[in-house]
């Protein structure tokens, strides 16, 4: 799985997922755009990333600021004169009841969550229609087809995401520009441990999650798929990290190989495939 030549653009990128999936990327060859809201925690993982050889540079974004994530993109593509990935990885997710959510909670969550999908697609969409090439990748999880006391706003967004990636795969047919979600599909540390609580976690309760960077490689995959092939499908990348470790990197594609939710999977391709306007 070669991504020498592309570029990738990751939020939310500074810690946890989002480190493992930039990591990921540049260790395929991409050019990777690290982005984040904490200037220290991006500094670390552009520096990690350079350590190991690969490219990447950082860029402070808050997602829910259009102009923001319009600027960060055309730097980028005056750096590296393309934009081949976008992973909207980046969410505010406070732990609170319906009744405590107050309008302000409520919309600064919905403004990073699916405003900054909006967002991410709409800074990279001329380029990337340009190129008749492109991956946008929105984070999945089990909130996004079910629902969790004390994630209302969470679960919502997450919902909304499902449907903005069903309905825009439709107008993006023959395109070249593939949208699609991914969940971690294995348990994976919560966003809010800084990389000082992580390490100063005893072992035993660390072991209990899997590495971001290796799930980090089933976006790897995904982006090396031709974008004409999976749109608006939803993923898990521990399922496909498995089958990447048992099959090799050209497996043959069955929903059970990709998901957790493989009749999701085929009730999305047939409908995509039977939809009339």
């Amino acid at each position: 799985m070669d991504l020498s030549g592309k570029t990738a653009l990751v939020t939310g990128a500074g810690r946890g997922f989002g480190w493992g999936i930039a990591k990921a990327l540049a260790r395929a060859g991409a050019n990777v755009c690290v982005t984040d809201i904490i200037e220290e925690d991006i500094a670390t993982t552009v520096q990690e990333i350079k350590n190991e050889g690969h490219t990447a540079v950082g860029a402070y974004l808050d997602v829910s600021q259009r102009d923001m994530f319009n600027a960060v993109v055309a730097d980028m593509y005056q750096r590296w004169g393309r934009v081949d990935i976008l992973v909207h990885n980046a969410i505010y997710m406070p732990l609170i009841t319906f009744e405590d959510t107050t309008p302000e909670l409520w919309q600064k969550q919905l403004d990073v969550s699916l405003g900054g999908l909006y967002n991410g697609t709409k800074a990279v969409w001329d380029i990337m229609k340009q190129q008749k090439h492109g991956h946008i990748i929105g984070i999945a999880s089990g909130s996004s087809l079910r629902g969790f006391k004390e994630e209302v706003t969470y679960c919502a967004a997450k919902h909304a995401q499902e449907g903005f990636m069903k309905a825009l795969a439709l107008e993006l047919q023959g395109t070249g520009i593939a949208v699609n979600t991914m969940g971690p599909g294995k348990p994976i540390k919560t966003t809010r441990i800084t990389r000082e609580e992580l390490a100063a976690l005893p072992e035993q309760d660390k072991a209990a999650w899997a590495d971001p960077a290796d799930l980090g490689r089933a976006f790897v995959w995904l982006a090396s798929q031709d974008t004409d092939v999976f749109n608006g499908l939803r993923f898990d990348a521990g399922q496909i990290v498995d089958t990447l470790n048992a099959e090799g990197d050209r497996f043959i594609v069955t929903p059970e190989k990709v998901t957790l939710y493989p009749d999701d999977f085929k009730a999305r391709q047939d409908w995509a495939r039977n939809y009339q306007e």
